[in-house]
């Protein structure tokens, strides 16, 4: 299986040196520093549960030229998803998968847009990675993916890659119901993130306090009915579930919208938080709470704040 890895930041990162190690054919797409650290020295991870290991893989800017991938794991930033879709476009044949596994419930419909929605399949991962360095992965918890057709069916090449992922070691699942998949990470992801990234604090701290738990509760409360108003059909004991998966985490897990936050970067705030309130808006379903941690959270959106000018 030929594999082409789109987004080698913690997530492309971490699961593109898993599948590489294993020995299948992965190309990575990486530019600037961190792009040209993998090009001398390869990609390392630093994982707290694998401990630290080092994969050598072609890794290039541009595709073009290059032959039809089997599947392109797609994992950039929500923002960049079309630029990236173009990128990808010399490697995208008929029988490609382009496997998305971004934050958010709406990467696969834009890919769609631009790809034809043969090719697009939808997953989630849920894994605790970020970029450390330039040419280093950083591996705090998780590595599970789960996946599948946008239309749900076991097709033949749901199953390849499903096999291409249990050679790698990687837990995978193909999902019977994608969509509500999706859903129930988007969740989870927006009350996790928001709140790690309001308080910049991690879930050991925020759900040891009342008031910290109570203003997850809302945001996952306010998730939930609006995942009901889209048809995800999450069902009435979803809060709990997500409350009982917080008090799991370790406790020094933050969330990758934290970390861009702390480090100056431009935040996933809209495929998130942003699209969220729009849908409430949309649908009529009252976001209250959501429309708090994004409105505490828009000065950040495009990095840190210009100072303001003086009166």
């Amino acid at each position: 299986m030929r594999i082409v890895v789109m987004g080698a930041g913690g997530t492309g990162g971490y699961f593109g040196a898993r599948l590489a190690r294993a020995g299948l054919d992965v190309t990575f797409v990486a530019r600037g520093a961190h792009g040209e650290a993998m090009r001398a020295g390869g990609l390392r991870v630093r994982s707290a549960v694998e401990g630290e290991w080092a994969v050598a893989a072609p890794t290039v800017e541009r595709l073009d030229g290059r032959p039809a991938a089997d599947l392109v794991l797609f994992c950039v930033k929500s923002y960049d998803t079309e630029t990236a879709a173009e990128l990808i476009r010399p490697v995208v044949g008929p029988d490609t998968a382009v496997l998305s596994i971004q934050n958010g419930v709406d990467n696969e419909e834009r890919l769609a847009g631009r790809l034809g929605p043969r090719v697009v399949l939808g997953g989630a991962a849920q894994v605790f990675a970020t970029l450390e360095a330039p040419g280093v992965v950083a591996h705090r918890a998780g590595g599970r993916i789960l996946f599948g057709e946008m239309d749900d069916r076991p097709t033949p090449r749901a199953r390849a890659i499903l096999g291409a992922f249990e050679r790698a070691g990687i837990p995978a699942e193909l999902s019977a119901d994608i969509r509500r998949t999706l859903w129930e990470k988007y969740v989870f992801l927006v009350a996790h993130a928001g709140m790690t990234a309001l308080t910049r604090c991690p879930a050991g701290v925020l759900r040891s306090l009342d008031a910290p738990r109570r203003l997850y509760r809302r945001l996952l409360e306010e998730m939930t009915a609006l995942a009901g108003a889209a048809g995800a059909g999450l069902g009435p004991g979803f809060v709990e579930a997500c409350l009982t998966q917080i008090d799991g985490l370790a406790p020094g897990v933050f969330s990758s919208l934290h970390h861009d936050l702390v480090l100056g970067r431009r935040l996933e705030l809209e495929a998130l938080h942003g699209h969220a309130v729009r849908l409430g808006e949309r649908h009529g379903v009252p976001t209250p709470t959501l429309f708090a941690v994004y409105a505490a959270l828009a000065p950040y959106r495009d990095g840190p704040p210009a100072a303001a000018a003086p009166a």
